[in-house]
């Protein structure tokens, strides 16, 4: 077998021969998901695992092998399309799959450079680091549009350093993207080593632990086939990671975490065809019981639900847009109930510039559950101002763990009850740590979450400006945050 810089390389350079055909990262990506899958199938079929395969044999890799030419393609696109209403992953996988290689010759060239290598006998590491590779690329595509469903990897990690998950826990993500919190997690409990699984541990982990929904059928396949890659789930089990809006309903589920970066956008909405056969969308409220709050705002709906399937002592870090923060109606009925009834204890401020959808302003909530109680459960909250003087970009200065390393520290995982004693100036030398009571909170207007003390001093000595990247990207983002506040204050009125 090829050593893993050199299969990595085949990967990328076939992509990059594709994309001068116009099949984008996105479209390869798909492609090489469905023949993955079906090739790993006829390797975990045969000796030493010999295991029985749901795939029907007129459809399995071995047929795909078989053809060449126009009759690869007719049976490619037959195949896709029957595989596709199969039952389990297998039909999760194949959802309204297409053949987006219209070629013949380069499929087949596609097909013999995965026939090449055993994928079952390679580590998780490589076969991960391969398709968490081309997921980041697709997410830097602009025209595709896939970096509203990938998360920085280093804010995940941070977040998941933060919430230190346990062996024999449930982790839950409603809107998963391509899987990357569950990913990070998985590490954090297998390859960083903070625990020694046993064997009914590792069933659990493999099996048990992660359960997500992701509405968007290309990012889903994507996710489940990420996972399945790092070794998450079976190949003939059912997949964790439901198609089912997590907000329509809540299914009695409820879990240890939720990690989450539910998607931005003001509003939810749904679409229908009028009398006159034209199409039109209107705002969709989801009418819930278990809801404090009747709203449209998609991230008040994620909290709300977040709160719900969390457990009675279930532990939570979700990005939130800044308008979660301030915004009244709704909003203030949903801070205030989420201070009474959990334990609001951390709010991480982000800088702009870390995420592919521009002039996004984000923060970060750390809340427990707790059972219910006539006093409010939140005590006071911490604040880590992490956007203040602090510049980012995608490429030149992108987002890594290492710049969220005070922020970890002062946040204090092994004892976050401790920060007191462990808080001093030292891990503070920039102010960015501070904290707010319940009663300082609650006399704040609308109960306004949206606390900065920070002087921006950016602008205030031209010695210090940062370069006119830098500036640039600023100033586009802050353009397109205002843009986005002056539709919110349309859509409320």
């Amino acid at each position: 077998m090829s050593n893993t810089h050199a299969i990595i390389s085949k990967v990328w350079s076939y992509c990059n021969t594709l994309r001068d055909d116009g099949v984008g990262y996105g479209d390869y990506l798909e492609q090489l998901t469905y023949l993955l899958f079906l090739k790993m199938a006829d390797e975990y079929s045969k000796p030493p695992y010999s295991r029985a395969s749901s795939i029907p044999p007129d459809y399995n890799w071995e047929s795909l092998r078989s053809k060449r030419g126009l009759e690869l393609e007719a049976h490619y696109t037959t195949l896709l399309r029957a595989l596709g209403e199969q039952h389990g992953i297998l039909g999760q996988i194949f959802t309204k799959s297409q053949n987006k290689i219209q070629d013949p010759a380069k499929l087949y060239r596609l097909i013999d450079m995965i026939d090449h290598e055993k994928w079952v006998m390679m580590g998780a590491d490589v076969k991960g680091d391969i398709y968490e590779g081309l997921l980041e690329k697709n997410a830097e595509d602009t025209k595709s549009g896939a970096g509203q469903y990938f998360t920085p990897r280093a804010l995940i990690r941070a977040m998941v350093e933060c919430l230190r998950p346990e062996p024999m826990k449930t982790i839950a993500d409603p809107a998963c993207g391509t899987g990357g919190f569950f990913l990070a997690a998985y590490d954090f409990l297998v390859k960083q080593q903070h625990y020694e699984l046993d064997r009914e541990q590792k069933e659990f982990l493999k099996n048990r632990t992660f359960s997500g929904n992701e509405i968007v059928a290309n990012t889903r396949r994507l996710a489940l086939m990420n996972m399945f890659l790092h070794n998450i789930g079976e190949m003939d089990g059912e997949p964790m990671i439901s198609a089912n809006d997590a907000l329509i309903a809540d299914d009695g589920k409820r879990y240890d975490y939720v990690l989450a970066n539910p998607p931005f956008g003001k509003k939810s909405s749904m679409s229908f065809t009028n009398a006159e056969g034209e199409q039109e969308s209107e705002d969709l409220t989801y009418n819930r019981q278990d809801f404090w709050a009747s709203t449209s705002n998609k991230q008040l709906n994620f909290v709300q639900h977040i709160h719900t399937i969390l457990k009675s002592d279930g532990r939570a870090a979700v990005v939130v847009p800044d308008n979660v923060l301030f915004e009244g109606g709704a909003g203030e009925t949903v801070r205030k109930r989420l201070i009474e009834t959990t334990d609001l204890h951390t709010i991480l401020r982000l800088p702009t510039g870390i995420f592919y959808a521009n002039g996004v302003k984000a923060n970060v909530l750390f809340f427990d559950n707790r059972p219910a109680a006539k006093d409010p459960w939140t005590k006071e909250i911490w604040l880590y101002d992490y956007r203040t003087n602090v510049h980012h970009t995608k490429k030149k200065n992108p987002l890594k763990v290492e710049h969220l390393a005070e922020f970890i520290a002062c946040y204090n995982p092994a004892n976050r009850y401790d920060r007191h004693q462990t808080w001093h100036a030292d891990n503070n030398p920039e102010g960015r740590w501070r904290a707010y009571s319940y009663d300082d909170i609650a006399a704040r207007d609308k109960t306004n979450l949206d606390i900065f003390w920070l002087k921006d001093d950016s602008l205030a000595d031209l010695d210090n400006l940062p370069d006119p990247d830098i500036l640039a990207g600023e100033i586009i983002e802050n353009l397109e945050a205002g843009l986005e506040n002056f539709r919110a204050v349309l859509a409320a009125l």
